[in-house]
């Protein structure tokens, strides 16, 4: 199973993801790809085995993943205070991979999720990152 993880920023939430879902010892292949150097750096420091940064590498492992994780924004052009381009933006919605979301303020993009219960980034993460397990 291909797991890509896309984050922005500091790529904090990207490492996070990448952490748990290491620790949960299933067998896949995991790619982190940054919107920015940074973010790349910080998520294979996290243990990511192959990393990438920038647009062309979203859209290319869009297309090969079989499940995208990150924040919310990856799927809204300009998010992430500008990093998520509208060409990103369409590969990661438009890719026939699972997406899982995590549903947080901090990106700046504006969005209000209904239903979602107040809990912190780990909590969030951890659900997740579980609901890999039931596909």
């Amino acid at each position: 199973m291909k797991i890509v993880v896309i984050d922005g920023q500091g790529g904090k939430i990207g490492s996070m993801i990448i952490e748990k879902l290491l620790s949960m010892q299933i067998e896949i292949e995991l790619t982190a790809i940054g919107t920015n150097s940074i973010a790349t750096a910080n998520m294979l420091k996290a243990g990511a085995a192959q990393g990438a940064t920038g647009e062309n590498s979203v859209v290319v492992n869009s297309r090969t993943a079989d499940i995208i994780i990150g924040p919310i924004g990856i799927i809204a052009a300009d998010a992430l205070l500008g990093e998520v381009t509208p060409v990103m933006a369409t590969a990661i919605s438009g890719s026939r991979a699972k997406k899982i979301l995590i549903p947080l303020n901090l990106n700046k993009c504006n969005f209000y999720v209904a239903g979602v219960k107040d809990l912190t980034i780990s909590e969030l993460i951890s659900i997740a990152c579980e609901h890999i397990l039931t596909k």
